[in-house]
Protein backbone atom coordinates (compact mmCIF):
# COMPACT_ATOMS: atom_id res chain seq x y z
CA UNK A 1 0.00 0.00 0.00
CA UNK A 2 1.40 3.55 -0.71
CA UNK A 3 2.12 5.67 2.25
CA UNK A 4 -0.85 7.07 3.99
CA UNK A 5 0.78 10.57 5.19
CA UNK A 6 2.34 11.78 1.13
CA UNK A 7 1.62 8.91 -1.08
CA UNK A 8 -1.69 9.97 -3.07
CA UNK A 9 0.30 9.79 -6.18
CA UNK A 10 1.30 6.22 -6.00
CA UNK A 11 -1.39 2.78 -6.58
CA UNK A 12 1.43 0.77 -4.41
CA UNK A 13 3.72 0.66 -1.98
CA UNK A 14 7.70 0.90 -2.13
CA UNK A 15 9.41 -2.43 -2.53
CA UNK A 16 11.38 -3.89 0.10
CA UNK A 17 14.40 -2.86 -0.63
CA UNK A 18 13.23 0.49 -1.27
CA UNK A 19 12.18 1.18 2.11
CA UNK A 20 15.12 -0.31 3.50
CA UNK A 21 17.36 2.19 2.13
CA UNK A 22 15.03 4.95 2.24
CA UNK A 23 13.47 4.52 5.89
CA UNK A 24 15.66 7.17 8.45
CA UNK A 25 13.60 6.39 11.67
CA UNK A 26 16.05 4.47 13.25
CA UNK A 27 18.78 7.24 13.27
CA UNK A 28 17.00 10.34 12.81
CA UNK A 29 14.52 9.51 15.88
CA UNK A 30 16.91 11.32 18.02
CA UNK A 31 15.62 14.53 16.45
CA UNK A 32 12.67 14.04 18.13
CA UNK A 33 12.71 16.27 20.95
CA UNK A 34 13.81 18.98 18.07
CA UNK A 35 11.30 18.58 15.80
CA UNK A 36 8.40 18.83 18.53
CA UNK A 37 9.61 22.32 18.96
CA UNK A 38 9.74 23.09 15.69
CA UNK A 39 6.67 21.94 14.91
CA UNK A 40 4.99 23.66 18.09
CA UNK A 41 7.16 27.08 16.99
CA UNK A 42 5.52 26.41 13.31
CA UNK A 43 1.42 26.15 14.73
CA UNK A 44 1.78 29.26 16.80
CA UNK A 45 2.93 31.33 14.07
CA UNK A 46 0.30 29.42 12.31
CA UNK A 47 -2.27 30.54 14.55
CA UNK A 48 -0.79 33.98 15.38
CA UNK A 49 -1.05 34.96 11.20
CA UNK A 50 -4.72 33.68 11.13
CA UNK A 51 -3.41 31.03 8.67
CA UNK A 52 -4.98 28.19 11.20
CA UNK A 53 -8.26 28.70 13.61
CA UNK A 54 -7.21 29.10 17.46
CA UNK A 55 -8.86 26.24 18.36
CA UNK A 56 -6.90 23.87 15.88
CA UNK A 57 -3.95 25.72 16.99
CA UNK A 58 -4.68 24.42 20.43
CA UNK A 59 -6.01 20.86 19.76
CA UNK A 60 -2.37 19.88 17.86
CA UNK A 61 -0.72 22.06 20.69
CA UNK A 62 -1.56 19.44 22.98
CA UNK A 63 -1.60 16.74 21.15
CA UNK A 64 2.39 17.14 20.00
CA UNK A 65 2.70 17.95 23.64
CA UNK A 66 1.23 14.46 24.26
CA UNK A 67 3.57 13.09 21.71
CA UNK A 68 6.54 14.49 23.09
CA UNK A 69 5.52 13.17 26.59
CA UNK A 70 4.97 9.64 25.11
CA UNK A 71 8.45 9.64 23.52
CA UNK A 72 10.28 10.99 26.54
CA UNK A 73 8.57 7.62 28.82
CA UNK A 74 9.45 5.64 26.12
CA UNK A 75 6.04 4.47 25.02
CA UNK A 76 6.18 5.51 21.83
CA UNK A 77 6.45 2.83 18.96
CA UNK A 78 8.55 4.43 15.80
CA UNK A 79 7.06 2.56 13.09
CA UNK A 80 9.35 2.07 9.96
CA UNK A 81 6.73 2.33 7.40
CA UNK A 82 6.95 6.04 8.33
CA UNK A 83 10.20 6.34 7.02
CA UNK A 84 11.21 9.27 8.98
CA UNK A 85 10.38 11.41 12.18
CA UNK A 86 8.38 14.12 10.70
CA UNK A 87 6.04 11.33 9.37
CA UNK A 88 6.41 9.26 12.97
CA UNK A 89 5.28 12.08 14.91
CA UNK A 90 2.48 13.59 12.52
CA UNK A 91 1.24 10.13 12.43
CA UNK A 92 0.33 10.06 15.78
CA UNK A 93 -0.55 13.51 16.42
CA UNK A 94 -3.34 12.11 13.85
CA UNK A 95 -4.20 9.09 16.30
CA UNK A 96 -4.74 11.08 19.12
CA UNK A 97 -6.04 14.49 18.25
CA UNK A 98 -7.97 13.68 14.08
CA UNK A 99 -8.02 15.06 11.23
CA UNK A 100 -6.79 18.62 13.21
CA UNK A 101 -3.11 17.29 12.98
CA UNK A 102 -3.28 17.78 9.02
CA UNK A 103 -3.19 20.99 9.18
CA UNK A 104 0.48 21.58 10.83
CA UNK A 105 2.23 20.55 7.37
CA UNK A 106 0.78 23.50 6.04
CA UNK A 107 3.11 25.89 4.68
CA UNK A 108 6.22 23.54 4.92
CA UNK A 109 7.98 20.57 3.75
CA UNK A 110 9.92 17.95 5.10
CA UNK A 111 12.78 19.48 3.40
CA UNK A 112 12.80 22.70 5.89
CA UNK A 113 11.47 20.69 8.90
CA UNK A 114 14.42 18.69 8.84
CA UNK A 115 16.80 21.08 7.71
CA UNK A 116 15.69 23.02 10.77
CA UNK A 117 15.39 19.91 12.77
CA UNK A 118 19.23 19.13 12.13
CA UNK A 119 20.15 23.07 13.09
CA UNK A 120 18.39 22.70 16.80
CA UNK A 121 20.48 19.15 17.29
CA UNK A 122 23.99 20.90 16.31
CA UNK A 123 23.14 23.93 17.94
CA UNK A 124 22.47 22.16 21.07
CA UNK A 125 25.51 19.43 20.62
CA UNK A 126 27.69 22.41 20.14
CA UNK A 127 26.78 23.71 23.38
CA UNK A 128 27.33 20.73 24.74
CA UNK A 129 30.38 20.47 23.48
CA UNK A 130 31.58 23.79 24.41
CA UNK A 131 30.88 22.97 28.00
CA UNK A 132 32.80 19.97 27.81
CA UNK A 133 35.92 21.78 26.48
CA UNK A 134 35.71 24.39 29.03
CA UNK A 135 35.76 21.29 31.96
CA UNK A 136 38.54 19.60 30.15
CA UNK A 137 40.30 23.06 30.34
CA UNK A 138 39.52 23.63 33.95
CA UNK A 139 40.95 20.18 34.49
CA UNK A 140 44.10 21.20 32.60
CA UNK A 141 44.64 24.29 34.01
CA UNK A 142 44.12 23.07 37.82
CA UNK A 143 46.91 20.39 37.32
CA UNK A 144 48.90 23.00 35.64
CA UNK A 145 48.88 25.10 38.72
CA UNK A 146 49.46 22.42 40.72
CA UNK A 147 52.20 21.36 38.57
CA UNK A 148 53.97 24.74 37.38
CA UNK A 149 57.65 23.91 38.71
CA UNK A 150 57.81 20.24 38.05
CA UNK A 151 60.44 19.91 35.22
CA UNK A 152 60.38 17.79 32.45
CA UNK A 153 61.79 17.45 29.19
CA UNK A 154 60.31 19.04 26.05
CA UNK A 155 60.69 17.51 22.97
CA UNK A 156 61.05 17.88 19.19
CA UNK A 157 61.02 15.02 16.76
CA UNK A 158 60.51 13.20 19.93
CA UNK A 159 63.86 13.92 20.72
CA UNK A 160 64.87 15.83 24.16
CA UNK A 161 64.98 19.24 23.57
CA UNK A 162 64.73 21.66 26.36
CA UNK A 163 63.60 21.68 30.14
CA UNK A 164 59.75 22.47 30.58
CA UNK A 165 57.41 22.07 33.41
CA UNK A 166 54.41 19.74 33.70
CA UNK A 167 52.40 22.47 33.83
CA UNK A 168 53.44 24.62 31.02
CA UNK A 169 52.73 21.15 28.95
CA UNK A 170 48.91 20.83 30.02
CA UNK A 171 48.38 24.56 29.39
CA UNK A 172 49.60 24.39 25.88
CA UNK A 173 46.71 21.59 25.50
CA UNK A 174 44.38 24.59 27.29
CA UNK A 175 45.17 26.69 24.50
CA UNK A 176 44.25 24.38 21.88
CA UNK A 177 40.96 23.54 23.68
CA UNK A 178 40.10 27.26 23.70
CA UNK A 179 40.47 27.56 19.97
CA UNK A 180 38.05 24.58 19.62
CA UNK A 181 35.62 26.16 21.99
CA UNK A 182 36.02 29.42 19.62
CA UNK A 183 35.47 27.32 16.60
CA UNK A 184 32.30 25.48 17.95
CA UNK A 185 31.16 29.42 18.82
CA UNK A 186 31.76 30.28 15.45
CA UNK A 187 29.59 27.55 13.58
CA UNK A 188 27.33 27.97 15.91
CA UNK A 189 26.68 31.87 15.07
CA UNK A 190 26.26 30.66 11.58
CA UNK A 191 24.23 28.43 11.68
CA UNK A 192 21.90 30.54 13.66
CA UNK A 193 19.51 31.25 10.98
CA UNK A 194 16.08 29.16 10.83
CA UNK A 195 15.07 27.62 7.60
CA UNK A 196 11.74 26.86 8.43
CA UNK A 197 9.06 28.19 6.28
CA UNK A 198 11.33 27.89 3.37
CA UNK A 199 8.96 25.09 2.37
CA UNK A 200 9.79 22.36 -0.62
CA UNK A 201 12.58 25.03 -1.97
CA UNK A 202 10.87 28.20 -3.41
CA UNK A 203 9.05 29.28 0.06
CA UNK A 204 5.13 29.32 0.54
CA UNK A 205 1.89 31.23 -0.65
CA UNK A 206 0.82 31.83 2.73
CA UNK A 207 1.33 34.98 4.58
CA UNK A 208 3.69 33.25 6.97
CA UNK A 209 5.90 35.00 9.68
CA UNK A 210 9.43 33.59 9.71
CA UNK A 211 11.09 35.91 11.90
CA UNK A 212 8.68 34.86 14.30
CA UNK A 213 9.23 31.03 14.37
CA UNK A 214 12.83 31.73 13.96
CA UNK A 215 12.38 33.87 17.10
CA UNK A 216 10.53 31.29 19.34
CA UNK A 217 13.44 28.67 18.38
CA UNK A 218 15.97 30.74 19.51
CA UNK A 219 17.06 31.77 15.95
CA UNK A 220 18.51 35.46 15.24
CA UNK A 221 17.17 35.57 12.32
CA UNK A 222 15.25 33.65 9.72
CA UNK A 223 17.46 32.07 6.34
CA UNK A 224 17.45 35.01 3.43
CA UNK A 225 17.08 32.38 0.76
CA UNK A 226 14.34 29.45 0.21
CA UNK A 227 16.95 27.24 -2.03
CA UNK A 228 20.10 27.55 -0.06
CA UNK A 229 17.68 27.23 3.10
CA UNK A 230 16.94 23.58 2.23
CA UNK A 231 20.06 22.87 0.00
CA UNK A 232 22.59 24.27 3.08
CA UNK A 233 24.19 21.35 5.40
CA UNK A 234 27.44 23.90 5.50
CA UNK A 235 26.68 23.91 9.31
CA UNK A 236 27.18 20.57 9.95
CA UNK A 237 29.92 20.22 7.72
CA UNK A 238 31.60 23.32 9.56
CA UNK A 239 30.79 21.62 12.78
CA UNK A 240 32.58 18.61 11.79
CA UNK A 241 35.55 20.17 10.63
CA UNK A 242 35.80 22.07 14.23
CA UNK A 243 35.18 18.35 15.87
CA UNK A 244 37.76 17.44 13.97
CA UNK A 245 40.43 19.42 14.79
CA UNK A 246 39.43 18.66 18.90
CA UNK A 247 39.32 15.34 18.35
CA UNK A 248 43.10 15.77 16.62
CA UNK A 249 44.26 17.81 19.56
CA UNK A 250 42.53 15.02 21.91
CA UNK A 251 44.52 12.46 19.81
CA UNK A 252 47.79 14.02 20.16
CA UNK A 253 47.43 14.26 24.12
CA UNK A 254 46.33 10.71 23.83
CA UNK A 255 49.10 9.50 22.29
CA UNK A 256 51.35 11.52 24.71
CA UNK A 257 49.44 9.60 27.66
CA UNK A 258 50.00 6.07 25.99
CA UNK A 259 53.98 6.57 25.48
CA UNK A 260 54.18 8.38 29.40
CA UNK A 261 52.57 5.54 31.06
CA UNK A 262 54.92 3.38 29.01
CA UNK A 263 57.58 1.18 31.21
CA UNK A 264 60.12 2.76 29.21
CA UNK A 265 58.94 6.50 30.01
CA UNK A 266 57.48 5.77 32.65
CA UNK A 267 56.92 10.22 33.34
CA UNK A 268 52.52 9.24 34.34
CA UNK A 269 50.54 7.20 35.85
CA UNK A 270 47.07 6.15 35.95
CA UNK A 271 44.65 4.73 38.13
CA UNK A 272 42.67 1.69 37.83
CA UNK A 273 39.85 3.74 37.06
CA UNK A 274 41.39 4.57 32.92
CA UNK A 275 43.52 1.55 32.13
CA UNK A 276 42.44 -2.31 31.80
CA UNK A 277 44.66 -5.88 32.18
CA UNK A 278 45.21 -8.10 30.01
CA UNK A 279 43.86 -11.59 29.47
CA UNK A 280 47.26 -13.35 29.44
CA UNK A 281 49.59 -10.73 31.02
CA UNK A 282 48.99 -10.14 34.42
CA UNK A 283 51.17 -7.52 34.47
CA UNK A 284 49.78 -5.31 32.32
CA UNK A 285 48.76 -1.84 32.88
CA UNK A 286 47.13 -0.93 29.80
CA UNK A 287 45.72 2.84 29.09
CA UNK A 288 43.10 1.94 26.86
CA UNK A 289 40.89 4.81 27.55
CA UNK A 290 43.70 6.84 26.11
CA UNK A 291 44.38 4.92 22.69
CA UNK A 292 40.52 4.58 22.30
CA UNK A 293 40.50 8.36 22.14
CA UNK A 294 43.26 8.47 19.68
CA UNK A 295 41.60 6.12 17.62
CA UNK A 296 38.00 8.12 17.99
CA UNK A 297 39.61 10.81 16.20
CA UNK A 298 39.40 8.74 12.74
CA UNK A 299 35.63 8.22 13.36
CA UNK A 300 35.17 11.98 13.28
CA UNK A 301 37.28 12.96 10.49
CA UNK A 302 36.07 10.29 8.54
CA UNK A 303 32.51 11.44 9.18
CA UNK A 304 33.80 15.35 7.63
CA UNK A 305 35.07 13.75 5.05
CA UNK A 306 31.64 11.29 4.23
CA UNK A 307 29.35 14.46 4.19
CA UNK A 308 31.80 16.09 2.24
CA UNK A 309 31.54 13.98 -0.43
CA UNK A 310 27.63 13.10 -0.03
CA UNK A 311 27.13 16.98 -0.57
CA UNK A 312 29.90 18.13 -3.20
CA UNK A 313 27.90 16.81 -6.28
CA UNK A 314 24.53 17.96 -5.42
CA UNK A 315 22.65 20.53 -7.56
CA UNK A 316 20.25 22.73 -5.57
CA UNK A 317 18.12 22.22 -3.58
CA UNK A 318 17.43 19.18 -1.84
CA UNK A 319 18.46 15.95 -2.73
CA UNK A 320 17.60 12.39 -0.77
CA UNK A 321 21.07 12.26 -0.58
CA UNK A 322 21.25 14.53 2.15
CA UNK A 323 19.38 11.85 4.31
CA UNK A 324 23.19 10.59 4.81
CA UNK A 325 24.01 13.88 6.88
CA UNK A 326 22.66 12.33 9.99
CA UNK A 327 24.02 9.61 10.79
CA UNK A 328 27.69 10.48 10.57
CA UNK A 329 26.84 13.73 12.25
CA UNK A 330 25.76 11.91 14.75
CA UNK A 331 28.29 9.75 15.10
CA UNK A 332 31.45 12.16 15.29
CA UNK A 333 29.98 14.47 17.65
CA UNK A 334 28.63 12.06 20.45
CA UNK A 335 32.23 10.19 19.76
CA UNK A 336 33.84 13.46 20.22
CA UNK A 337 31.51 13.95 23.53
CA UNK A 338 32.97 10.85 24.89
CA UNK A 339 36.71 11.48 23.87
CA UNK A 340 36.31 14.88 26.39
CA UNK A 341 34.55 13.10 29.55
CA UNK A 342 37.16 10.63 28.71
CA UNK A 343 40.21 12.57 28.72
CA UNK A 344 38.87 14.92 31.54
CA UNK A 345 38.25 12.17 33.88
CA UNK A 346 42.39 11.18 33.04
CA UNK A 347 43.57 14.51 33.05
CA UNK A 348 42.16 14.73 37.21
CA UNK A 349 43.06 11.22 37.72
CA UNK A 350 46.81 10.93 36.12
CA UNK A 351 49.99 11.60 38.72
CA UNK A 352 53.15 12.68 37.23
CA UNK A 353 56.05 10.50 38.45
CA UNK A 354 58.01 13.68 39.54
CA UNK A 355 61.57 12.22 39.71
CA UNK A 356 61.44 10.61 36.93
CA UNK A 357 60.94 13.88 34.79
CA UNK A 358 63.34 15.43 36.74
CA UNK A 359 66.07 12.79 35.51
CA UNK A 360 64.80 12.63 32.32
CA UNK A 361 64.81 16.19 31.80
CA UNK A 362 68.38 17.04 32.34
CA UNK A 363 69.02 13.96 29.82
CA UNK A 364 69.92 14.15 25.99
CA UNK A 365 71.96 17.55 26.62
CA UNK A 366 69.01 19.02 27.37
CA UNK A 367 70.37 22.11 28.92
CA UNK A 368 72.72 23.07 25.43
CA UNK A 369 70.47 26.12 24.11
CA UNK A 370 70.85 27.85 27.97
CA UNK A 371 74.81 27.32 27.47
CA UNK A 372 74.84 29.30 23.57
CA UNK A 373 72.50 31.97 25.61
CA UNK A 374 75.00 32.10 28.31
CA UNK A 375 78.12 32.13 26.12
CA UNK A 376 75.88 34.84 23.90
CA UNK A 377 74.98 37.26 27.14
CA UNK A 378 78.18 36.72 29.07
CA UNK A 379 81.02 36.96 26.63
CA UNK A 380 78.91 38.59 23.59
CA UNK A 381 79.62 35.51 21.20
CA UNK A 382 77.63 35.47 18.04
CA UNK A 383 74.43 33.17 18.30
CA UNK A 384 75.97 30.76 15.71
CA UNK A 385 79.56 31.05 16.73
CA UNK A 386 78.09 30.14 20.08
CA UNK A 387 75.83 27.39 18.86
CA UNK A 388 79.13 25.67 17.10
CA UNK A 389 81.31 25.95 21.00
CA UNK A 390 77.95 24.08 22.63
CA UNK A 391 78.06 21.32 19.88
CA UNK A 392 81.95 21.09 20.51
CA UNK A 393 80.54 20.70 24.22
CA UNK A 394 77.97 18.52 23.71
CA UNK A 395 80.33 16.34 21.27
CA UNK A 396 82.82 16.12 24.05
CA UNK A 397 80.63 15.21 26.90
CA UNK A 398 79.17 12.79 24.66
CA UNK A 399 82.25 10.74 23.96
CA UNK A 400 83.15 10.61 27.51
CA UNK A 401 79.21 9.16 28.40
CA UNK A 402 78.21 12.37 30.90
CA UNK A 403 76.34 15.43 30.94
CA UNK A 404 77.42 18.91 30.23
CA UNK A 405 77.17 20.06 33.97
CA UNK A 406 79.84 17.04 34.10
CA UNK A 407 82.55 18.93 32.10
CA UNK A 408 85.44 20.15 34.30
CA UNK A 409 86.30 23.97 34.02
CA UNK A 410 89.37 23.29 31.61
CA UNK A 411 87.34 20.67 29.39
CA UNK A 412 84.86 23.56 28.42
CA UNK A 413 87.96 26.28 28.04
CA UNK A 414 89.47 23.89 25.80
CA UNK A 415 86.47 25.04 23.34
CA UNK A 416 86.17 28.79 24.38
CA UNK A 417 88.88 30.08 26.73
CA UNK A 418 86.71 32.69 28.07
CA UNK A 419 83.86 30.38 30.23
CA UNK A 420 84.04 30.94 33.60
CA UNK A 421 82.84 28.95 36.12
CA UNK A 422 79.41 30.84 36.57
CA UNK A 423 78.43 28.80 33.15
CA UNK A 424 77.62 26.02 35.34
CA UNK A 425 74.53 27.73 37.12
CA UNK A 426 72.94 27.39 33.30
CA UNK A 427 73.32 23.81 33.27
CA UNK A 428 70.39 22.80 36.08
CA UNK A 429 67.81 22.20 34.59
CA UNK A 430 65.86 24.56 37.39
CA UNK A 431 67.68 27.13 36.73
CA UNK A 432 66.96 26.69 32.59
CA UNK A 433 63.18 26.72 33.42
CA UNK A 434 62.66 29.92 35.40
CA UNK A 435 65.35 31.52 33.32
CA UNK A 436 62.15 31.18 30.56
CA UNK A 437 60.84 34.03 31.25
CA UNK A 438 59.29 35.40 27.79
CA UNK A 439 55.43 36.04 27.75
CA UNK A 440 54.17 32.35 27.10
CA UNK A 441 56.97 30.49 28.65
CA UNK A 442 58.08 27.77 30.50
CA UNK A 443 59.42 29.62 33.78
CA UNK A 444 57.01 28.54 36.71
CA UNK A 445 55.97 31.89 38.26
CA UNK A 446 54.48 32.30 34.29
CA UNK A 447 53.17 29.27 34.52
CA UNK A 448 51.39 29.94 37.36
CA UNK A 449 50.05 33.26 35.93
CA UNK A 450 48.81 31.67 32.96
CA UNK A 451 47.02 29.01 35.34
CA UNK A 452 45.66 31.55 37.21
CA UNK A 453 44.27 33.45 34.36
CA UNK A 454 42.54 30.62 32.56
CA UNK A 455 41.22 29.61 36.38
CA UNK A 456 39.00 32.74 36.36
CA UNK A 457 38.17 33.14 33.07
CA UNK A 458 36.54 29.14 33.13
CA UNK A 459 34.69 30.64 36.28
CA UNK A 460 33.60 33.28 34.79
CA UNK A 461 29.85 33.30 34.32
CA UNK A 462 30.58 33.97 30.21
CA UNK A 463 32.95 30.80 30.22
CA UNK A 464 35.09 32.71 27.80
CA UNK A 465 36.97 31.08 25.33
Amino acid sequence: MSNRMWGGRFASGPAEIMEEINASIGFDKRLAPQDIRGSLAHVAMLGKAGILPSADVATIEDGLKAVREEIEGGGFVFKRELEDIHMSVESRLTEIVGTAAGRLHTARSRNDQVATDMKLWVRDTLDSLDAQAADLQQALAEKALQHAATVMPGFTHLQSAQPVTFGHHCLAYVEMLARDRGRFRDARARLNECPLGAAALAGTSFPIDRHATAEALGFDRPTANSLDSVADRDFALEALAAASICAVHLSRFAEELVVWTSAQFNFVKLSDGYTTGSSIMPQKRNPDAAELVRAKSGRVIGALTGLLIVMKGLPLAYSKDMQEDKEGTFDALQALSLCLAAMTGMVRDLEPNADVLARAAGSGYATATDLADWLVRELGLPFREAHHVTGRLVGAASAKGIGLEELSLLEMQEAEPRITDTVYAVLGVENSVSSRTSYGGTAPDNVRTQATRWLALLKAPSASA
